[in-house]
């Protein structure tokens, strides 16, 4: 499949995850199921919903899918993959569980290790982030949840579209830094405590859940998003291909260098989005 049209299929995959998200958020009878996970995340309905959609909806594309709800694969059978899916059906669970609406739903294309192509939506906002390398980024609004009969990239609707970075985001005051709101620790905030002390101009801290906090380094809301705490793959590769798609970076914050995907471990080290 031509690149344009994964990204169609990518899409509309999303939204119709998301659909299945909030239509167990909105349920008042729901008590989301929550488990606990062997790394002690949460494990909820929706992320199961979530995940059973995407699988649906991309296996007709005939790349093999790593999810984090699915199972985990051996590198043996992996290493051989030129080109995956790596998703994360509900990143941010601590979020939704929380009902502030910072979650979303993450589907990066990766490529011999190479994020090529990324999808992040958040439900509740009614916003696509997505972009391909070497194309560019956008992000998509007027998302309507209740209308998916027609696929979203099909619509006549008016849906707001801009390019990313929107030049009007990037001319803010003083330095924007985004951070996890439920990850914060001792040693992000040592790095931003830096970051004041070799500033002249603010230094200005935003808090977000989810994959949201790459998705304002993209558009220009956000100058840096250091993240010193455990990630895995399905956390990054959607917006690590959005970033580079709109020339941002992530690096690996010891070696300055791009993170790759698909590893033996699938465990990302400590990185930097700017």
């Amino acid at each position: 499949m031509e690149n344009f049209n994964i990204l169609d299929l990518a899409i509309n995959t999303s939204v119709y995850a998301g659909r299945e998200i909030m239509r167990i958020c909105n349920d008042p009878s729901q008590d989301f199921g929550i488990e606990t996970k062997a790394d002690n995340s949460p494990l909820t309905l929706a992320d199961k919903a979530s995940h059973e959609c995407i699988v649906k909806c991309l296996e007709p594309a005939g790349y093999p899918i790593l999810s984090e709800e699915g199972a985990q694969i051996p590198y043996e059978e992996r290493k051989d993959w030129h080109r995956l899916w790596i998703v994360d059906p509900l990143d941010g669970t601590k979020e939704f569980i929380k009902r502030n609406g910072e979650f979303t739903v993450n589907i990066a294309l990766i490529e011999d290790g190479r994020p090529i192509l990324g999808i992040i939506f958040a439900p509740t906002l009614g916003t696509v982030y997505g972009g391909i390398v070497g194309w560019g980024a956008r992000r998509v609004e007027g998302i309507n949840l209740d209308q998916l009969e027609v696929p979203v990239t099909q619509r006549k609707e008016p849906l707001t579209f801009y390019s990313l970075p929107q030049q009007a985001l990037l001319e803010h005051m003083g330095l924007n830094v985004v951070a996890s709101r439920s990850h914060m620790n001792p040693e992000t905030e040592e790095y931003i405590n830096k970051l004041r002390e070799a500033n002249s101009h603010p230094v200005n801290l935003m808090s977000r859940g989810s994959s949201l906090k790459m998705c304002l380094v993209a558009e220009g809301s956000a100058d840096v998003y250091p993240r010193f705490a455990p990630t895995m793959e399905w956390d990054t590769a959607a917006g690590d291909a959005i970033c580079r798609a709109c020339g941002k970076q992530v690096l690996d914050y010891k070696t300055g260098l791009p993170l790759t995907y698909n590893k033996p471990d699938l465990h990302n080290p400590w990185f930097i989005v700017k």
